[in-house]
């Protein structure tokens, strides 16, 4: 019995020993890595140490191929201060174009465990073409960005992919833009569109999904 004991003890012991998956935040158009903030809280109270949360800051003017290529170096940064094999990644609006290219042309799929994307306007949306800039024109629905990025598969490779939209999201039309076939896709309560960064029950949602 003593025996047993120790081998349950020791096992349960590396069972709480395994850390989650480091978690990079992408942020959309026009914003930056603190508006994470509430959901990272989170995240570090439910056990996530401190390190294992990036929310990545970048230029959102520039084109998301080339976002996508940074975002290919910060998960680099990420995985070897971490130690792990594997991020998340955790994206909002415009921030689900960049990483999507990098998952489909950067080979992204071997160093992204899942995938979340809290109103993303994967088949682009009406409201871009109030703005001007190039990340602006390749969210335009049927712009030669999105048509490539959408070709083929649009859930590439192993990632477990999860959508999240809400009917009250006013920025992205229409609102079936954010669905991806092979992911699996999620409407929210009546949020507002960057609401969903900071409710409760869609983070509750993620965690489930990335876990």
């Amino acid at each position: 019995m003593p025996l047993l004991s120790a081998a349950a003890s020791a096992t349960e012991g590396r069972h709480k020993a395994v850390r989650p998956d480091p978690v990079v935040f992408v942020h959309g158009w026009n914003s930056d890595g603190s508006t994470w903030r509430a959901m990272a809280e989170r995240f570090r109270a439910d056990g996530w140490p401190a390190d294992h949360l990036d929310q990545w800051t970048y230029d959102a003017t520039q084109s998301n191929t080339t976002t996508a290529v940074r975002l290919a170096k910060e998960i680099e940064r990420v995985l070897e201060r971490t130690g792990a094999a594997r991020v998340d990644l955790v994206t909002h609006s415009m921030g689900a174009l960049s990483s999507r290219h990098y998952l489909k042309n950067l080979g992204g799929t071997a160093k992204v465990d899942a995938w979340v994307s809290l109103a993303g306007p994967n088949h682009g949306t009406d409201a871009a073409r109030w703005c001007a800039g190039t990340p602006c024109i390749e969210m335009r629905p049927g712009s030669d960005f999105l048509s490539a990025l959408n070709s083929g598969d649009e859930t590439p490779g192993s990632p477990r992919y999860a959508t999240w939209r809400s009917p009250c999201d006013m920025v992205i039309s229409p609102g079936d833009s954010v669905v991806l076939d092979g992911a699996v896709n999620n409407t929210t309560a009546c949020l507002g569109h960057s609401d969903l960064q900071a409710d409760q029950t869609v983070y509750e949602e993620v965690k489930k999904h990335i876990r």
